[in-house]
């Protein structure tokens, strides 16, 4: 389940109740793990339902010990690009984890001019990002400032059970939140560093 706020009136939100992604909403991000991203990622995206589905209201992105070209991995992402983005607003979404060495899943969002200035120009907002077998969930936010710059805070969490994450982005803050409850703030009004 994940919901886009904007002034906390619904603008956008996905129930995953369909039997296939919605393509109006969604698009994949397929390729090797290798090809620009970073985290040493090793998995190959796709757009199989052996790595993306939806099951009785449910999105299930799962990764795979399989071959494809040279990664020993496959595993799933999706995202709005070109299809919706907003500013400021809340955003959040229940998402449970698997917990394991070697994993590092995430609920993010990228500044949709990305295409035109790059990264980290174009911001980063993790939501979620839970690293391995961490005891705790991590906040973070990446911009430009004369040079990659970044911020965040992290707070205790089984992130391996349901849980709520979201963000509160007003033109002076982003705020973190896990179920409800902030657990980082950082400042990014005219000036802010």
């Amino acid at each position: 389940h994940i919901t886009a706020y904007s002034q906390f009136t619904l603008v956008w939100s996905d129930e995953f109740d369909s039997t296939e992604l919605n393509l109006d909403k969604w698009t994949y991000d397929i390729g090797q793990g290798s090809w620009g991203w970073g985290n040493n990622e090793l998995q190959s995206y796709t757009n199989s339902e052996s790595n993306v589905m939806l099951d009785d209201g449910y999105l299930k992105i799962t990764a795979k010990e399989e071959q494809l070209g040279s990664a020993n991995y496959t595993s799933g992402r999706i995202k709005t690009q070109g299809l919706f983005d907003f500013k400021y607003g809340r955003v959040q979404a229940r998402i449970k984890v698997p917990v394991g060495q070697g994993l590092w899943p995430a609920f993010w969002m990228l500044g949709s001019n990305i295409t035109s200035v790059s990264w980290p120009q174009c911001g980063e907002v993790d939501i979620m990002e839970h690293i391995n077998t961490e005891t705790v969930i991590h906040g973070t936010h990446h911009y430009n400032n004369n040079g990659w710059q970044y911020s965040g805070g992290s707070v205790s969490c089984d992130a391996s059970e349901f849980q709520v994450y979201g963000i509160e982005w007003s033109p002076s803050s982003i705020q973190w939140f896990l179920n409800g409850v902030m657990f980082h703030e950082t400042t990014i009004g005219s000036g802010a560093v």
